[in-house]
């Protein structure tokens, strides 16, 4: 299972990560 397009998926990944982080702080703060 491991590619060698680690750029596109873990970018990708990293994004989604970040915006569920983004999410639940917005949540929590209101």
């Amino acid at each position: 299972m491991s590619e060698k397009g680690s750029g596109y998926g873990g970018g990708f990944a990293l994004i989604v990560v970040l915006f569920i982080l983004l999410i639940i702080v917005g949540a929590s703060w209101f």
